[in-house]
């Protein structure tokens, strides 16, 4: 199985288009050592043929065109076979308007992430506007089985967040992803959005061989301390890396051959390849993801 980083940053990318944090001074005057991402997503396949996108970022198309393995061949036939989400969040389903071009569109999601996009953002609607959409039910705890060697179980991630749209249940709200190789058993974790590794949340990773995980902030105040706004990093739905009870200290010890944070915001430090928080993560063998990243499972 194979694991392509589409996109690595958290909402609005990096650098943020209105942000002049230190972290996007950085990028655009290249005075320290990063470079820039797109919106949050990846691309597995079992056989480097068929590809399953989970979640679609506002920067889709820059995407794909940056992977040619997605690329239609010149028989035109697409080589993504669906698209699966995590949640509703914009950032993760804006990308869908981009795809209605398409002949059809095969879409997995919970009951509240479709009631959200149904009713709420108005996404889905629209979408079929343009195109017929598939849907799929995604219900945590369920196998499914994607075909072309790939199979997914959903897992709940419990979120107190507060609602932007109406009509969603809290169940399924938010969901992580361990996808499997159904030939070699090897599996990848795939959860961009976490508010609290909970017990629960921790024993789905049990067993994974990679585990992509929320990279958001690094601290649970940093958007105050720049002055940006005044929620906390839990306050948005994500753990902080650092501090008592930050994902760091629950990940270090897990046997996974693989840590990787993603959805990284723009003013986290880690962005910074000079940075002390990224030489700290250096030091417990965890890797912050950029967009092109693979990873052979």
């Amino acid at each position: 199985m194979w694991m392509r980083v589409l996109g690595s940053a958290a909402g609005g990318g990096y650098p943020q288009w209105n942000c002049t944090c230190p972290t996007c001074r950085a990028v655009r005057d290249g005075s320290r050592p990063c470079v820039p991402r797109t919106q949050s997503s990846i691309a597995v396949s079992a056989d480097r043929e068929h590809w399953f996108l989970f979640n679609a970022s506002p920067d889709i198309q820059t995407q794909i065109e940056s992977f040619p393995a997605l690329h239609p061949g010149d028989d035109r036939v697409v080589r993504l076979q669906a698209v699966v989400l995590t949640d509703a969040e914009l950032d993760h389903t804006l990308g869908l308007l981009l795809m209605r071009e398409g002949r059809g569109l095969e879409v997995h999601a919970t009951t509240s992430v479709r009631e959200t996009l149904t009713s709420g953002t108005g996404i889905l609607p629209t979408l079929e506007a343009y195109c017929p959409v598939t849907w799929r039910p995604v219900t945590p705890g369920t196998p499914v089985d994607l075909g072309a060697g790939l199979s997914y179980v959903a897992f709940d991630v419990p979120t107190n967040k507060r609602m932007r749209f109406a009509g969603a249940d809290e169940y399924g709200r938010v969901v992580g992803y361990r996808i499997s190789d159904t030939a070699s058993g090897r599996s990848l974790v795939y959860l961009p959005c976490v508010q609290q590794l909970t017990d629960d949340v921790l024993g789905e990773l049990a067993g994974c061989s990679a585990l992509l995980v929320d990279g958001t902030c690094w601290r649970d105040d940093e958007m105050s301390n720049l002055g940006l706004a005044a929620k906390t990093s839990r306050d948005m739905g994500h753990a902080p890396i650092d501090g008592p009870g930050g994902t760091l200290e629950l990940l270090s010890s897990l046997p996974i051959d693989r840590k990787v944070y993603t959805h990284i915001n723009n003013t986290n430090p880690i962005l910074l390849a000079d940075s002390a928080e990224r030489r700290q993560l250096d030091r417990h063998g965890i890797e912050v993801a950029t967009d092109g990243l693979e990873i052979e499972i």
